[in-house]
């Protein structure tokens, strides 16, 4: 009997009792990254205003800390797997929050740059942090539903955002997007500090190579995504970033598999669940990365749509996610991640689909059906596939497994806007008439400007015409990322089998 007893010990893993609070801090400190981006293109129109911010101060309040962010992700996730992952992720907090403050009260568009630059090494700092602290203190039965929370954050945090920031810009000024992320901030720290327990991986030597070839290649990569739409693929600023990337970035792979302490292990790619699940959660950032742009555009320029009304739109599809989350969580531990991630796609895709037959008379219905196939599919996929990358990677680089997992979707958001959105320019372009004026062909936006109705109407539906045609290649893109979760993240048998060490620890 007291083998038996021992036997149950052995096989019950000891479960931290304060699991489930540690798990509201994590998302507390992954929402308040979230919000903030999302809050901010809100307030764009009374910074512009306010600051005298002219265009090109405004692309760099948003991609400045987009440009930090990605370069620092593989190094932040290094740095926690060395240092400890709760002191990483209470440093980027005190940075995020000091950030906050200075970004508030900014008297400049100079001082207000400043202050993204350093809520980016924050954030960069906190993201990475968050999911393998989750990894760490939940064991392998309770982390699909763990990890179904943490991810629900993104889509409450998108949908909140613009409302939260639409209530906050109707009563006070433009600083109060930033001074939000404040009690949110000190809230984290301090249940961190009293809640959260310490975790790190075994000491290795720090490969400070590795660590600069990573962030100047991620960061040319990131600024080339960004600068395609803008410059044009052949315009010498942004041929030179792809060739600073590529250089950089290829640096990095060899330094990576020469060196006896390597910042990211690459043999992690050798790993088909890993590498299934990158991929395809690479192709499904990067057909939402045309969502919002596109969706957006067409519930306020062609139905007529508020700011704050085209933020309640999305509720449908935060619905969905937060409800099929956690069914996901619970069927993936039966079925598979493999089976939930691809099912959950294969939904996805039909939601791109839905979207896609959108016309310019539209009412509220079918964008709403759309969402929500769109949610449900979220819901089920993006747990699923983060719980499959992740218990791939071993436990002691579980920071770089999560920072991996960040730049994978940075890199395909950034991607998708890039590509998507210039597929739905061009479409735009190519299908207004050429006779019409040249700010009116450039955007639906320039065409409703000039007051002409027949102008505006012609405008709008070329611009739904070259929209349906970006969510046909997202469907595509989400379709093709099903049947590789299928092809790739096949789990070795040999992983299954439990009950042998069960068995020998009972009859010692």
């Amino acid at each position: 009997m007291e083998k038996t007893d021992s036997a149950d010990a052995m096989a019950t893993p000891i479960r931290n009792p304060r699991r489930w609070l540690i798990l509201v801090v994590l998302c507390l400190s992954t929402l308040v990254l979230v919000i903030d981006n999302m809050v901010l293109n809100v307030a764009i129109p009374q910074i512009a205003t306010d600051l005298g911010a002219n265009a090109q101060d405004i692309q760099w309040i948003i991609d400045s800390y987009i440009l930090v962010f990605a370069g620092l992700l593989l190094t932040s996730g290094s740095l926690s797997d060395r240092y400890g992952r709760r002191s990483v992720m209470i440093v980027g907090l005190v940075f995020f929050g000091a950030a906050s403050v200075l970004a508030a009260f900014a008297t400049t568009p100079e001082l207000l740059i400043a202050g993204r630059v350093v809520m980016g090494i924050g954030g960069a700092l906190i993201m990475p942090s968050t999911l393998s602290i989750l990894i760490t203190v939940f064991d392998e039965q309770e982390r699909p539903k763990a990890i179904a929370a943490w991810s629900a954050v993104a889509v409450v945090g998108m949908v909140g955002g613009p409302v939260v920031g639409g209530l906050l810009l109707d009563h006070f000024w433009w600083g109060s997007v930033f001074i939000l992320n404040l009690p949110i901030v000190v809230l984290a720290i301090l249940a961190a500090v009293t809640l959260m327990p310490e975790s790190k991986g075994p000491w290795r030597k720090p490969d400070l190579p590795g660590m600069l070839l990573s962030v100047v290649g991620m960061t040319a990569l990131v600024w080339t995504i960004i600068e395609i739409p803008a410059a044009g693929f052949t315009a010498p600023g942004t041929l030179t970033a792809l060739a600073l990337a590529v250089i950089a970035l290829a640096g990095f792979v060899i330094r990576e598999l020469s060196t006896e302490d390597p910042m990211v292990p690459l043999e992690l790619f050798r790993n088909r669940v890993f590498t299934g699940s990158s991929f395809s959660l690479v192709l499904l950032t990067f057909a939402n990365g045309g969502l919002l742009l596109a969706f957006t555009q067409y519930l306020q320029f062609v139905l007529g749509y508020t700011p704050t009304k085209t933020a309640l739109a999305l509720v449908p599809m935060a619905v969905a996610v937060l409800a099929f989350n956690g069914i996901g969580a619970s069927l993936a531990g039966k079925a598979g991640n493999r089976a939930i991630t691809a099912v959950g796609l294969a939904v996805t895709a039909a939601g791109f689909g839905v979207l896609a037959m959108l016309e310019v008379d539209g009412g509220f219905w079918l964008p709403a059906l759309a969402l929500a196939l769109m949610g449900s599919g979220f819901g089920l996929a993006m747990p699923a596939a983060i719980g499959a990358l992740m218990g791939a990677v071993p436990e002691q680089h579980a920071g770089v497994g999560s920072a991996l997992n960040d730049t994978i979707q940075q890199a395909g958001g950034a991607l998708g806007v890039a590509v998507l959105g210039s597929i739905l320019s061009s479409g735009y372009t190519d299908a207004m008439p050429e006779s019409a004026p040249n700010a009116s062909r450039e955007s639906i936006a320039g065409a409703l400007a000039g007051g002409d109705g027949v102008l505006a109407e012609v405008a709008k539906a070329a611009f739904t015409s070259a929209m349906s045609t970006t969510f046909v290649v997202s469907a595509g893109a989400v379709l093709a990322a099903a049947a590789l979760s299928l092809v790739l993240m096949r789990e070795p048998r040999a992983q299954q089998p439990v009950a042998e060490p069960e068995i020998a620890t009972a009859e010692f």
